[in-house]
């Protein structure tokens, strides 16, 4: 089902197993450094507990010496003497030695929490670089028709914000859990060591916080689903946009835009602010629960002091209740917090994994075809083909989609070497037809093949290297004119990119000759002589430096680059002026001679020449021959180059 808006909904059910586990395997390959950074967390959390017992110890048995049987933890032990102390030199050298206590345990808590907190964020990094380059790996052998359902905004939000929080949930609310345990594990051994009572009261929060955060978490998951959707409608739109920004301009609607980004940024606005709501009374209900418990424990150990009951903490250890209570109730707060974050995580792995289990819907056969080169014979036996029909919907520049046919019954036999012109009018199915042929989408009856072995049998990307196609608008990549031209060749790429650090060497310079030969068969080493950094001249986001027939023509050097056996050339000299496509299709007609080549040409003197001409109109092919024999039968051809020569007569006349 196509995905208008880029929320991604569809690809939820893909996800095999729990989210949040499968995002825990990808922190497994790194099960050393998880475990110590785990080791030194607990510790952290231990060494914490210390300096609480330093202080009961020192108002107890130094400063105010209780004659309470009580000789604390710390005694229990072995770190300090069991005997009660007396005499002002034996009181300074306890005080002493629960300075060093002191110090040793902020020294261990130093260390083992650099420790922690350095291998746990770095495992955290690793993850999220593993993740980033596995999602967009595999966005990347995704079939086309995915591309053609989803949106750009929703994909970069995959790879950007979803990705980005997973790390930020393993870096801050996986050592919140540890904090969790070892703080409240160890606060109510040492509480129920010195008062059950009172560490029963104390601690009865802690199995209602547990419920009220499950409860929390229900409430709160489709809320943050709904707002993770609302994200991504919310850049794509904004992407659309701006990437739009020439048609909004030159059409004056600056105030529709506006309205649709503020539509979008009212909805998610509102789905916050209802989140919001819960959260900040989950919250407040928390604090409030906590705040009684504080007021019950000073009331009832208080007391107990006061009245002298048997088993009544002392004044050190009194106090020491009070420290812990606020540590006690600061992570068990945090479980809050940590319960929402943890329901965005889950909202943002269930879009990551569930893209990481879409599969491809063009797959390779379990052993596929991979030939030492191809000659170029393409056979198309009875295609029948449409989006939708066993295929995703899609879209085509050149197609009307919908899942009605595209392509209906098509056979055609292209002999290796011959050079076939494509015509008709717009929406005919010509460019989704030459498109079957590097097996973009899988056709719903019928055969393509290349050189008599069926398509589907093929390599991926053994028959794509073999298959060069340039489009209309053909896309740049933001960088050189170099470096676009040199996408063609595998080596001649590595070679760019490593130019700098190999200038001068015999490697750099025959490739950077591989790039320019190719742009000169293209007819573009003239105007990127001269632009003002030749060929290290920066093109812009998607070539926008340079004019349409330049992008077509740096975009004819990239195919002609990888050197295939079959090349399509759909619209390529739209965008260039007579003169200079002229010379561009005398030098194409000599790159040609050994290749099979499919022109798709609106103006029709470009295919004149061709071996053979095929006009295709609804999907179907309606007339086949050379130029002279398509103009002696006097049908759909005939009719559209007299179409053409009677425009072109008229805008002379018009010129004079």
């Amino acid at each position: 089902m196509p995905d208008e808006h880029g929320g991604f909904k569809d690809v939820r059910e893909n996800v095999d197993g729990h989210p949040m586990w499968n995002l825990l395997a990808y922190a497994k390959r790194y099960w050393p450094r998880l475990t110590v950074g785990v080791l030194a967390a607990f510790l952290t959390r231990f060494a914490r507990l210390v300096p609480p017992l330093v202080v009961a110890a020192a108002i107890d048995r130094v400063i105010v010496p209780s004659n309470s049987g009580d000789v604390g933890l710390l005694a229990e032990f072995g770190l300090l003497p069991a005997a009660r102390i007396t005499g002002q030199a034996a009181r300074l050298a306890l005080l002493e030695r629960l300075v060093v206590i002191a110090v040793l345990a902020y020294l261990i808590r130093s260390v083992a929490r650099f420790a922690s907190r350095y291998l746990l964020q770095a495992t955290a990094q690793k993850v999220q670089r593993d993740l980033r380059n596995d999602t967009y790996d595999h966005i990347q052998h995704l079939s086309m028709d995915f591309f053609a359902n989803h949106q750009t905004g929703g994909m970069m939000s995959i790879l950007n914000s979803d990705i980005n929080r997973l790390e930020q949930f393993l870096n801050t609310e996986f050592r919140q859990l540890i904090r969790v345990v070892a703080t409240v594990g160890g606060i109510a051994v040492v509480l129920w060591y010195y008062s059950p009572k009172l560490a029963l009261i104390a601690l009865a929060p802690v199995p209602i916080i547990g419920v009220a955060s499950g409860l929390f978490l229900s409430w709160i998951e489709p809320r943050y689903k709904s707002i993770r959707e609302t994200v991504a409608r919310l850049n794509t739109r904004l992407e659309n946009n701006l990437g739009g920004a020439a048609v909004i301009k030159s059409f004056n609607r600056y105030a529709f835009e506006r309205g649709r980004v503020a539509e979008q940024s009212q909805a998610y606005h509102d789905e916050k602010i209802a989140a919001l709501r819960i959260r900040r009374a989950f919250f407040a209900g928390l604090r409030l629960l906590t705040g009684v418990v504080f007021v019950l424990v000073l009331y009832i150990g208080g007391a107990d002091v006061i009245e002298a009951v048997p088993g009544a903490l002392s004044a050190g250890t009194f106090a020491v209740f009070f420290l812990y209570l606020r540590r006690l109730y600061s992570p068990m707060r945090r479980v809050g917090k940590s319960a929402n974050k943890y329901q965005l995580a889950k909202s943002s792995a269930e879009r990551i994994f569930g893209l990481l289990g879409r599969e491809p819907t063009v797959a390779e056969p379990a052993e596929p075809y991979r030939p030492d080169s191809i000659d170029g014979d393409v056979a198309f036996d009875s295609v029948t083909f449409g989006y939708g029909n066993g295929n995703d919907s899609g879209n085509d520049n050149d197609d009307n989609g919908g899942g009605e046919l595209v392509i209906r019954d098509v056979s055609l036999d292209v002999p290796a070497g011959a050079t076939i012109g494509l015509a008709g009018p717009t929406g005919a199915g010509k460019s989704t037809l030459l498109k079957l042929v590097s097996r973009f989408h899988d056709i719903d009856s019928g055969t393509v093949r290349v050189d008599d072995v069926d398509v589907r049998e093929y390599d991926l990307g053994a028959l794509r290297d073999e298959v060069g196609i340039v489009e209309q608008n053909p896309y740049l990549f933001s960088g050189t004119v170099a470096e676009n031209i040199a996408y063609g060749d595998r080596d001649v790429l590595a070679a760019e990119r490593s130019r700098e650090r190999d200038r001068g060497s015999e490697h750099g310079e025959f490739s950077r000759g591989r790039i320019i030969d190719a742009a000169s068969a293209a007819e573009a080493h003239g105007f990127v002589s001269d632009l003002p950094d030749g060929y290290d001249t920066l093109v812009g986001e998607r070539g926008i430096k340079l004019s349409g027939g330049q992008r077509q023509r740096v975009a004819i050097a990239r195919a002609l680059l990888n050197d295939p056996a079959v090349i399509v050339f759909d619209e390529a000299t739209s965008d260039v002026d007579t003169e200079t496509e002229e010379r561009i299709q005398a030098s194409l007609d000599r790159l040609v001679e050994d290749r099979t080549a499919y022109v798709i040409a609106h103006r029709l003197s470009t295919i004149k020449e061709a071996d053979r001409i095929v006009v295709m109109d609804e999907g179907e092919l309606v007339e086949s021959g050379s130029h002279d024999e398509l103009l002696d039968v006097e049908g759909e051809y005939a009719a559209l180059w007299e179409a053409q020569a009677d425009e072109t007569r008229s805008r002379a006349v018009a010129d004079d």
